[in-house]
């Protein structure tokens, strides 16, 4: 039979393990992994914190022969399983990794700017309004402030925070999805 050579594959991988499974892949196998991960900066209750994530949560790419990776790696610490559908595991196109290494220099973490905009909502997280939601009005850059719209004593009332205070509500674009759609 023909081994089909080198290839890319996406691996599932433990919950929050992608860092624990790329380095295990790649020490105990030898196989090249590809492990983009973005470096972010999170409002907390202790003020901001910087945290890296993974692009993929939960995967990570190998790439390696499919008739030897299939074997080796559901032995690997943090790797739960290659993608497949049904018995078919599908390649991650070559174009794909490569457009997306360019991205990520040197495999570090990329940063990423958290915007605000104003009509964004968000969540207090110190102070004295800790865990109310609030509405953006203002971005104030120059002062790392935000000026946002609380329910104060019943009533809206604007009031000017420091930028680190606040974590912007998921999923922003999905929220306002149904607003942006052109009426047939």
């Amino acid at each position: 039979m023909e081994r089909p050579g080198l290839a890319w594959y996406c691996a599932r991988t433990k919950p929050k393990h992608e860092h624990i499974a790329a380095g295990n892949v790649r020490k105990t196998l030898g196989m090249e992994v590809f492990h983009p991960r973005l470096a972010l900066e999170r409002a907390t209750r202790r003020g901001p914190v910087r945290v890296v994530e993974a692009l993929f949560p939960g995967y990570i790419f190998v790439r390696c022969e499919l008739a030897q990776g299939l074997d080796d790696l559901r032995y690997v610490n943090g790797i739960s399983s290659l993608v497949r559908f049904g018995l078919w595991v599908p390649q991650v196109p070559e174009a794909a990794i490569e457009e997306l290494r360019r991205c990520f220099a040197d495999e570090e973490p990329m940063p990423v700017q958290d915007h605000l905009l104003p009509a964004d909502e968000v969540v207090v997280s110190e102070g004295a309004f800790a865990g109310m939601q609030a509405v953006v009005l203002k971005v104030l850059p120059a002062r790392r402030r935000v000026q946002i719209l609380l329910e104060v004593l019943g009533r809206p009332t604007p009031v000017e925070v420091d930028r680190a205070v606040v974590t912007p509500v998921k999923n922003q674009m999905a929220n306002k999805l149904p607003a942006l759609a052109v009426k047939h």
